[in-house]
């Protein structure tokens, strides 16, 4: 990844409310500086409902925080995002993910380990980011374990992390972790 292309936002372009809550998603972190949010935080309305949508995907939604954090790890390694994978492997951690669980992701839906569920939630994130659609039998899967709601998150949840990735590759945003 070459040189970023907008540099994360100080005090002055991200204004005081963004700024309060950049230093905060900072130290939560466990980082000096959280690139993704101080540059995003530059579109200081855009930044504040994006926070709102995102925040309602993780860690406030339907999905339980484990699958969640399968779902946006799984995204992260079919998009090759550094930045999603490093801060997301820390939480996984936090929500029950250990290194065989880690493993298995980078795998994907056939390996070993993964239950019913799991095994559904993987490919109908594989579907989602490779062909932007669930095929019926990957549907019926799905439908075999989730609720309506949950499948709907699913694809907002997928989507968005899509989106992350996306943004995070062409403003090439740096890492935070080294």
């Amino acid at each position: 990844m070459s040189t970023q292309r907008i540099a994360p936002g100080g005090f002055r372009e991200l204004g005081l409310v963004n700024w309060i809550v950049c230093r905060a998603i900072a130290r939560v972190s466990g980082v000096a500086e959280a690139h993704l949010f101080t540059t995003l935080g530059r579109q200081r309305g855009l930044f504040r409902g994006w926070l709102a949508f995102a925040s309602r995907l993780m860690p406030g939604g339907a999905l339980s925080r484990r699958e969640t954090e399968l779902v946006i790890l799984r995204v992260s390694h079919l998009r090759d995002c550094t930045y999603e994978r490093d801060h997301h492997t820390r939480i996984g951690a936090r929500a029950g993910l250990d290194s065989a669980a880690l493993a298995r992701v980078a795998e994907g839906p056939a390996a070993q380990g993964w239950t019913d569920r799991e095994r559904a939630l993987i490919e109908g994130t594989d579907a989602l980011v490779e062909d932007g659609d669930l095929d019926d039998a990957v549907w019926h899967r799905l439908r075999g374990h989730y609720a309506e709601a949950e499948l709907v998150e699913l694809c907002l949840l997928v989507g968005h992390y899509d989106m992350l990735a996306t943004t995070i590759a062409a403003l090439r945003i740096e890492r935070d972790f080294r």
